[in-house]
């Protein structure tokens, strides 16, 4: 499955509760199915750090780090890329 954030969220994805609903009705459901998910980035840029928090946190927390397997995060430029790492390893930390 292919999710075009900035059709979503716009250049600036800051929008924590359209993050939840892509997570609940689009991330989670083909997860369930074993299903790889493209969270594209292409044109977004910038995001916050709680919009990322909301679709991804849950989902670390629910699959373990092997979900990171399944998703993968494409077009992200160095700003995007460093908010998605520091969320990531925020959430590996909590796990340990």
């Amino acid at each position: 499955m292919k999710i075009e954030i900035k059709a979503r969220a716009g250049a600036f994805a800051e929008n924590k509760d359209i993050a939840r609903d892509l997570r609940l009705r689009e991330i989670i459901p083909a997860l369930e199915k074993k299903e790889s998910v493209e969270l594209n980035f292409s044109g977004v840029d910038a995001t916050t750090q709680s919009f990322i928090h909301a679709l991804i946190s849950d989902l670390l927390r629910k699959y373990g780090a092997e979900v990171l397997d399944l998703i993968e995060f494409k077009s992200c430029n160095d700003t995007v890329r460093k908010i998605i790492t520091i969320v990531v390893d925020y959430m590996q930390e909590g796990a340990d």
